[in-house]
């Protein structure tokens, strides 16, 4: 089981290191393996039609 997504073509903001943000959708996190750099994810929620 993967825990965690390597997130292909981003770039961290902080050191502007390419391919080294993971997402850990489980705690809605994303990480540089660089840096240490973290942000918080949230999910979007649908609007259910009517």
């Amino acid at each position: 089981m993967i825990l965690a997504h390597l997130l292909h073509g981003l770039r961290c903001s902080g050191c502007g290191v390419l391919d080294v943000l993971w997402l850990d959708p489980v705690r809605g996190l994303i990480e540089c393996r660089e840096c240490g750099q973290t942000a918080l994810t949230f999910p979007e929620i649908e609007k259910e039609d009517s």
